[in-house]
């Protein structure tokens, strides 16, 4: 198996175990102030990771890697609130599935701004689990994109920044160099600095707007912690393997955390899986299939 492949799993699988401690931070937290626990909590997790590794210089004069690194977490956190308004206005479905288009747009954006290409089986494979997605996140009906309401653009663009910040994040990792053997200190220093900049970004927001979110994030370390040291987990995995070869890929592989949702769903919530979802399951197994 490429390492690839099982890096995205493993971060795949930890980001459904990272979601589901996060949820329970919602009880006390409002959306924003669970966000940013993702990120102050999983902070110093990833600069002791680098340090531990041993890149701790800093590449002050790589504007390639800053540049990359800054649309990366504008884009990642633009994408968060498009998602979450998007299927907060009774259009769950449609709002999820177009955000599930990023490996799509993934493809396109990493051959405009990378030159990264793929073959024909690979994007095969990429729309195939999509249709699987589709399946699997509700099963749109055709005639719910053509209603007036915000969910189908919110998801598009949810999608697209999505794909945007995995590009961005892939970039600013080859502009540290393009060694395989050294991906995974340029995938944990290009995460410690992406989480540098979104705390300082969602931090600065929760003091103007939310400022009571900062006291309720403090006080929920015993969980928080944990949701700090997994996400970070599951980020290096991510990032490594988007190091390692096109973010497309690596998005659409990394679809099978519905299937651990759906897994996870059945076994502590005791809910039944209908035949739709079956068959989403089966095409997503056989994208998957295509990309390997």
């Amino acid at each position: 198996m490429e390492w690839w492949i099982g890096l995205t799993v493993a971060g795949a699988f930890l980001q459904n175990l990272r979601s589901l401690l996060q949820r329970r931070l919602t009880l006390t937290l409002s959306v924003n102030g669970s966000s940013y626990v993702r990120f102050l909590y999983a902070l110093p997790f990833a600069w002791l990771l680098v340090v531990w590794l041993g890149e701790i210089n800093l590449p002050l004069s790589n504007f390639a890697f800053w540049g990359y690194v800054g649309a990366g977490g504008i884009t990642q956190i633009v994408a968060t609130s498009a998602l979450v308004a998007a299927v907060s206005n009774g259009q769950f479905a449609v709002g999820t599935a177009m955000s599930k288009t990023e490996a799509m747009q993934a493809a396109a954006f990493g051959l405009i701004l990378l030159g990264d290409q793929l073959s024909w089986f690979a994007l095969l494979g990429i729309a195939i689990s999509l249709v699987g997605v589709f399946l699997l996140t509700g099963g749109v009906n055709p005639q719910q994109f053509f209603r007036r309401g915000p969910a189908l653009w919110l998801g598009l663009l949810a999608g697209s920044s999505f794909a945007l910040c995995s590009v961005c994040f892939r970039g600013a990792s080859l502009a540290l160099g393009t060694d395989e053997g050294d991906a995974l200190q340029r995938a944990a220093l290009t995460l410690a600095v992406n989480l540098t900049f979104q705390t300082l970004i969602m931090g600065v927001y929760l003091i103007a707007r939310e400022p009571q979110q900062l006291q309720r994030v403090m006080r929920s370390w015993r969980v928080a912690i944990w949701v700090g040291l997994i996400g970070t987990t599951s980020s290096l995995c991510w990032f490594t393997a988007m190091a390692l070869v096109n973010a497309a890929l690596v998005r659409a592989m990394g679809q099978i955390e519905l299937l651990f949702t759906l897994i996870t769903s059945v076994w502590l919530l005791g809910e039944r899986v209908r035949r739709r979802e079956v068959l989403g399951m089966l095409l997503l197994v056989l994208g998957i299939v295509l990309l390997i």
